[in-house]
């Protein structure tokens, strides 16, 4: 298990990773990898979740790149006080890798925003990193 936790403008993101042996085939160089991710609005404006961007790095260094809108197919509207969680998954190639990114939020002024994902591991069982 691997986690992280960052705190910007009051939005606070905490992964919780995994390796996932039942969605895994190691002796095909499949590795998956299942993360769970909680969003509080410690701030005190409300926001929403427009967008997500990933870069995703295996253990031989290749680079991955993700964007898209929202997360889970929701662009959830957070209050000061609420939270919203969920998990998604990441398939490797190698047992080893790292996740990091940001969310894009956009506040009732228009404004938007990044708000940052900290770095974790992915690593599948017998690895060391």
């Amino acid at each position: 298990m691997s986690s992280s936790t960052a705190t910007t403008r009051g939005i606070r993101v905490s992964v919780d990773a995994r390796f996932s042996p039942e969605h895994s085939n190691p002796e095909r160089h499949h590795w998956f990898f299942l993360y769970t991710i909680r969003i509080e609005n410690t701030g005190d404006l409300t926001v929403q979740l427009q967008s997500r961007h990933w870069i995703i790095t295996d253990g031989d260094g290749r680079v991955e790149e993700v964007r898209g809108p929202g997360v889970v197919g929701e662009q959830p509207v957070l209050m000061p006080g609420e939270a919203f969680e969920y998990t998604s998954g990441c398939p490797l190639t190698t047992p080893l890798g790292s996740m990091v990114g940001t969310y894009q939020m956009i506040a009732p002024t228009g404004e938007t925003f990044d708000v940052e994902i900290a770095k974790f591991d992915l690593r599948g069982p017998y690895t060391v990193h």
